[in-house]
């Protein structure tokens, strides 16, 4: 494949080449591509020195973040590859919903390369067509930083110390970050700093993101049973760092956590599976839309959509992916705190984890004319409890819990038993019926736990009730 708009060869034996983040740059303020390192001009490959690769990934992620280098920063993901038996390394470049400079200069890409920006025309005709795709990019001139929340700065630093205890941003002051962060307004003029929509809907305070986004809303709904209205709703409407929270608090609330090993660690396949579906749903919407992004958990599947511009026309699945995030700046940010992993992720995570979450099912992600729709098929084990217990039992124990959860309960009582007694004491046979429908919901829930947590395989393993599980049981008795 020939170098072209979208694909750029570059050798790179031991070092980095000169002109590469000319080529970033330019990538990420025209339409995006694949930089290849280790590949000659004419397509040869001539690699790169296997002992170099990971000291040339590095360099490329610390120039990436540097704002020095390259400004505002963004930081990229190189990956290597294995062609004719030799190593390359790949970098693909999105495009930015930001204009860069690299050293001062502002870079563009056309058939023949990179050319810098010259003149103010060059710089307003790519200030409009941004614009034109990125609305998180408008600016807000009359949104100041006393829209801002300053502990959503604290709590940000926190999730990135968390992250990367030495994350270049942490000694940052706010302003700065906002800069770093591509969370100010590039004008074709000069003057003060001027705040994007991005910024507020990170950092404002409720008030000024319904007059920034009077339309922004992410409504979550439980409709198991009353499908014409819903059993539960949350409605937000504040930032988008506690809406993230919210929302995984909606659906921790409503569906289960079963256990699962991935080899021999012990994962949360709701974590894996939800945190990529509500990232996906938060980086793609118009928040200039009026419609709601939505969170629905139905009886047989959940559905997650939100208004954005369709850009493919078919389903995407991790072998026909392109990563095309509609708020590339909001997407950045929120990977450095940890929310998001990076571009293209969500596809393949929740191909990978769904499966083993919902008996084989396979997840839909659509790109429609009203907006990006992912249906999350479920089964049993995420569906409701056919056995409810409600009330105030050794504080507040409320929810629901399968027939044979409840019967594992009953049968366990207050002393420890082995798998295979409390498949003896139930008249079981099939270890993985007794594991699936009884043991795992029962421990993902919290009724019951390990009598050696950190050897979930050993062969002296056994099970006993939990304080919550105790009180669980009582409620059942009494009820």
């Amino acid at each position: 494949m020939p170098e072209d708009l979208h694909t750029e060869y570059k050798e790179a034996h031991n070092q980095l080449p000169k002109s590469l983040f000319d080529t970033v740059c330019a990538f990420l303020n025209t339409d995006g591509g694949r930089v290849y390192l280790g590949i000659a001009d004419d397509g040869t490959i001539t690699g790169v020195e296997a002992e170099s690769v990971s000291r040339l990934k590095k360099e490329i992620a610390g120039i990436s973040n540097n704002p020095q280098k390259l400004d505002p920063p963004y930081l990229l993901f190189p990956k290597e590859e294995q062609r004719e038996g030799k190593s390359i390394v790949v970098l693909q470049v999105p495009l930015s919903s930001q204009i860069h400079r690299h050293k001062g200069e502002i870079y563009l890409r056309s058939e023949d390369g990179d050319y810098r920006v010259k003149g103010t025309h060059q710089l307003a005709g790519l200030l409009n067509r941004k614009l034109g795709i990125f609305p998180e990019q408008t600016p807000l001139p009359t949104f100041s930083s006393e829209d801002l929340q300053p502990e959503l700065f604290d709590r940000a630093r926190e999730l990135m110390r968390a992250r990367n205890q030495k994350h270049p941003w942490l000694p940052l002051e706010n302003t700065e970050l906002l800069h770093v962060a591509g969370l100010y307004a590039e004008t074709s003029t000069p003057q003060a700093p001027v705040l994007t929509l991005a910024a507020v809907l990170l950092f404002g305070n409720d008030l000024a993101i319904q007059r920034a986004a009077p339309a922004y809303k992410f409504d979550c709904l439980l409709r198991r049973h009353n499908l014409d209205r819903y059993d539960d709703r949350l409605m937000i409407r504040t930032n988008l760092i506690d809406a993230y929270d919210q929302m995984m608090g909606f659906v921790e609330k409503h569906l289960n956590d079963p256990f699962y090993l991935e080899g021999d660690i012990s994962i949360s396949l709701r974590e894996r599976i939800f945190r990529e579906a509500i990232s996906n749903i938060i980086a793609h919407r118009d928040y200039r839309n009026a419609s709601p992004g939505r969170l629905i958990i139905y009886q047989d599947r959940i559905l997650l959509d939100n208004p954005s511009t369709q850009y493919f026309h078919q389903p995407i699945t991790p072998g026909n992916l392109t990563s095309h995030p509609k708020n590339p700046s909001i997407c950045k940010f929120m990977i450095q705190l940890g929310r998001f992993d990076e571009l293209g992720s969500g596809v393949i995570n929740i191909h990978k984890y769904l499966p083993a979450y919902a008996d084989g099912a396979q997840p839909l992600f659509e790109d429609t004319r009203e907006g990006f729709r992912l249906t999350l098929p479920m089964n049993t084990l995420s569906k409701p409890a056919d056995v409810q217990v409600a009330g105030q039992v050794a504080g507040q124990v409320t929810g629901q819990v399968t027939g044979q959860v409840a019967t594992l309960l009953m049968s366990v009582g207050e002393r420890s038993w082995s798998r295979k007694e409390l498949m003896d004491t139930l008249s079981l046979k099939g270890r993985d019926n007794f594991e699936k429908l009884y043991l795992a919901p029962a421990l993902s829930t919290g009724l019951i736990e390990r009598t050696l947590p950190n050897k979930p395989t050993s062969r002296l393993q056994k099970y006993r009730i939990t304080s919550k599980g105790a009180a669980l049981l009582k409620a059942l008795k009494h009820g």
